[in-house]
């Protein structure tokens, strides 16, 4: 096993972490509630820790519970506290981001690790963030984590957050975004590895002319809950959203949730929730909400759970496959999302946890 600083190398590169500065133009590496590692590597991006942050701005402090309320539930109000710490990512105005910025908590002896980070996209930039959340391998305790992106006016932020825990922790991070005038933000969530529970519900208020999309692939083994989803308020007219999620129980306990509000004219949402049992020990629960405050909105959603079609298996065997071939190839397309920038680790990880997918039918 390789380690440094009292962390597990493999376990970072599960999560797509490189600590390369030839490949990420920032990092930034948390073990508990202490940052180990953060620079940035281009000139128009900022990673720090948090605290250096409020060190080094006095408005850092007005983005704190801005968009978030600190009394939301009992997770909330244990993350604010003085001990903790988390990231601080910022793109400089009309900054162009392309190679990615890097995150990782990392959760070694600590009970409960509590974060809070602060994500900013000035006005005109792009910024693309992977950000990778894992633990020891025999790591007992929770991650609370609290995200609060602020993406101004024409920016653009594509964020994929990657889970890998051991499964003996508790996940609840607590996210939301304000998305301005002509601004876009990407939401993206790979959870492949076991989990005790996860639940987390992130929200995005979408402004005049903005966007937002949520992209999800989880797959919950047995042992495992989990309760996500992604909701877009729609604020103001034009706005629109998009979420997608791919589930895959292989015996574990899925909620999926999806909301979308419509609240101004000329507001546009799609919601589409899909589900793949393997197991008879596998629960998925999708629960898919429209919501229209308004007469002129354009609301959709589709919602699909089922086990793989054996007429779909038998068709590709019938165009030469093995029947392994022909599953691997359904599951891999059912899984297929666009991330940007993921890495060829953790595109890796993914046609892995497919191959293994064949051993439960």
């Amino acid at each position: 096993m390789s380690e440094g600083h009292g962390v597990d190398i493999e376990k970072l590169k599960e999560v797509g972490i490189e600590l390369d500065p030839k490949k990420r133009s920032g990092t930034f590496l948390q073990k508990d509630q202490e940052p180990l590692k953060y620079a940035s590597f281009y000139e128009g991006v900022e990673v720090m820790s948090i605290k250096e942050a409020m060190k080094k701005y006095e408005w850092v402090r007005d983005y704190f519970w801005k968009v978030l309320k600190r009394d939301q539930d009992e997770y909330t109000k244990e993350a604010d506290s003085e001990e903790a710490n988390g990231y601080f990512i910022r793109a400089l105005p009309n900054a162009k981001v392309e190679i990615p910025v890097e995150a990782c908590l990392y959760l070694h002896r600590v009970g409960k690790q509590k974060v809070h980070n602060i994500i900013i996209a000035e006005e005109n930039s792009e910024i693309n963030i992977i950000t990778g959340c894992t633990s020891d391998r025999a790591a007992v305790g929770m991650h609370i984590g609290i995200s609060e992106f602020f993406v101004k006016r024409n920016a653009k932020l594509t964020f994929t957050m990657i889970h890998s825990w051991h499964n003996a922790i508790e996940v609840r991070p607590r996210s939301a975004a304000i998305v301005e005038e002509g601004a876009t933000f990407i939401s993206n969530y790979i959870l492949l590895n076991p989990v005790k529970l996860v639940q987390m519900y992130p929200t995005a208020y979408v402004g005049r002319n903005a966007r937002a999309v949520f992209s999800s692939v989880m797959v919950a083994l047995e042992g495992s809950s989990i309760d996500s989803g992604s909701r877009a308020v729609l604020k103001e007219s034009g706005a629109s959203a998009e979420i997608i999620s791919r589930t895959i129980s292989k015996g574990g306990k899925v909620i999926a949730r999806g909301q979308i509000i419509g609240e101004a004219e000329g507001v546009k949402g799609h919601l589409e929730c899909r589900g793949l049992i393997l197991s008879e020990k596998g629960e998925i629960n999708a629960i898919p909400e429209l919501i229209a405050k308004h007469p002129n909105v354009e609301l959709s959603h589709e919602a699909a759970i089922g086990k793989i079609a054996e007429e779909e298996v038998f068709y590709l065997m019938s165009r030469g496959l093995s029947r392994d071939e022909a599953v691997s190839a359904i599951v891999r397309g059912f899984m297929e999302i666009e991330i940007k920038g993921l890495p060829e680790v953790l595109k890796a990880a993914i046609d892995r946890a497919i191959e293994e997918m064949k051993d439960a039918l």
